[in-house]
């Protein structure tokens, strides 16, 4: 019982030891969340990998909301998307190449990068067994270990040459997917007494297809299209966003790849940044059993004006998907999704769940601008389609999040070789203002 009350009784303490008077950060103009006054974030760094644009700043002064843009090495994302479409093609290979290189690869340099991804997928046996052992309930932590793990059987892992680091990318990128299958089937197995299967990926497989092929093997050719571009959507999004940054941050450090990723790894699996798709599923199923007429604005608004007030669903006063903090008018990777949803959809039988979804997403937006009465505009992020495609596809909830880190892996990878290799050999370090008087110190004799 001591044990116990004295962790009580620390905790307790918190309670006041961590309290700052929220007008001290005015005081002390203090950036809080690393964002300006006006909500864009601010500028630690420079880069050339990717580009995400939602305003303009005007010559007078201030920002004008513009329709979102996504840029990978330059190249908008729309046409990358759009093309990768067209043609009916595996794209997420050449977006890998594309990050890593700085440039669009050719015929026979996509083949050839193609191959070497294909022959780092397979996990030596000692990484195989090492995963049959790391039973466990969340499947980011099973990656984040494994990663880990990787150091050991990498005969240079603490080289940060420019050459040392590609090949550790390379592997890393082609090894992802892999690992996930993996310790996906392990903690069916032992969570729910399903057989174990583990299948070797398939050297005539792009990453999509043998992702499926490992994880459950009957899917369909769009099912595989559709994950291969929800992949490219999700494979970059900037230096600012959390996950990339820390690896940005601990890369600086100038410590291995592996430790910088788990890093990253572990900033993607907080709820606020990769496990928001959860969320818009549980939300979606949610409101298909609350709102009896899926046509009726009237009854979906209220319902939205019910939720945004504490008053349904989890009372947290969120409409999960919607709103970003660079985006306002749109997000254009939900603007591409929905187009990939709708034909998903269609194949499998859901337009009318699709239907209601965008109407909700509409919806949404409406009655969040007339809940908060003001003239910033919000739109529906990424997340707002990705569950509900990852689940027409056949994919379970516990590896939604690890499926953005099998995308990001590429952007966080690229970001961290610019660190390291065009860095101004400095550690990111930024500053905290101490608001804590000095005290003096009394002896242990003295203390109450």
């Amino acid at each position: 019982m001591k044990k116990e009350y004295l962790i009580y009784k620390l905790s307790e303490s918190v309670k006041t030891t961590c309290k700052i008077d929220n007008e001290l950060f005015t005081q002390y103009n203090v950036k809080r969340g690393l964002r300006n006054e006006d909500g864009t974030g601010v500028l630690v760094g420079l880069t050339q990998i990717g580009n995400v644009v939602g305003y303009e700043r005007l010559p007078e002064g201030g920002l004008k909301a513009i329709p979102g843009k996504l840029y990978y090495r330059g190249y908008d994302i729309e046409d990358i998307v759009h093309a990768l479409m067209k043609e009916k093609r595996f794209g997420f290979e050449e977006v890998a190449f594309l990050m890593l290189s700085g440039h669009l690869p050719d015929k026979e340099d996509l083949a050839n990068f193609k191959e070497l991804i294909n022959d780092n997928m397979p996990l030596e046996q000692k990484t195989k067994m090492n995963i049959v052992d790391l039973e466990g309930l969340n499947i980011m932590n099973i990656l984040a270990r494994c990663v880990l793990e990787m150091y050991i059987f990498d005969a240079n892992p603490d080289d940060t040459s420019p050459d040392n680091l590609m090949r550790q990318s390379i592997d890393l990128i082609s090894k992802f997917p892999t690992i996930i299958a993996y310790a996906y089937n392990i903690y069916r197995h032992s969570t729910h007494g399903r057989s174990l299967h583990i299948r070797h990926p398939d050297e005539k497989l792009s990453i999509a297809e043998n992702f499926l092929y490992m994880l459950k093997r009957d899917y369909t050719k769009l099912d595989a299209r559709t994950l291969d571009l929800l992949l490219v959507l999700q494979a970059e999004h900037g230096g600012g966003n959390n996950s990339t940054f820390t690896v940005r941050v601990t890369s600086s450090t100038g410590t291995d790849t592996y430790s910088a990723i788990a890093a990253g790894i572990g900033s993607l699996k907080g709820p606020l940044h990769g496990g928001a798709n959860i969320q818009v599923v549980d939300m979606f199923n949610h409101l298909k059993q609350h709102i009896a007429d899926w046509e009726n604005t009237a009854e979906i608004d209220a319902y939205f004006m019910r939720m945004l007030n504490k008053e349904a669903y989890n009372k947290t006063g969120l409409i999960y998907g919607i709103g970003h903090a660079v985006y306002t008018i749109s997000d254009p990777r939900a603007v591409l999704l929905k187009e990939l949803a709708r034909d998903l959809a269609k194949e499998k039988g859901r337009l009318k769940e699709f239907a209601f979804l965008e109407l909700l997403e509409e919806r949404a937006i409406e009655c969040f601008a007339n809940f908060k009465g003001t003239k910033k505009r919000v739109s529906s992020n990424v997340d707002f389609y990705s569950g509900f495609v990852y689940e027409m596809i056949g994919l379970p909830q516990e590896i939604y999040t690890p499926l953005f880190a099998m995308a990001r892996i590429v952007g966080w990878t690229a970001h961290r070789i610019e660190e390291l290799t065009f860095k101004s050999k400095r550690i990111i370090r930024p500053a905290y203002k101490n608001v804590l008087d000095e005290l003096s110190y009394i002896p242990i004799k003295e203390r109450i």
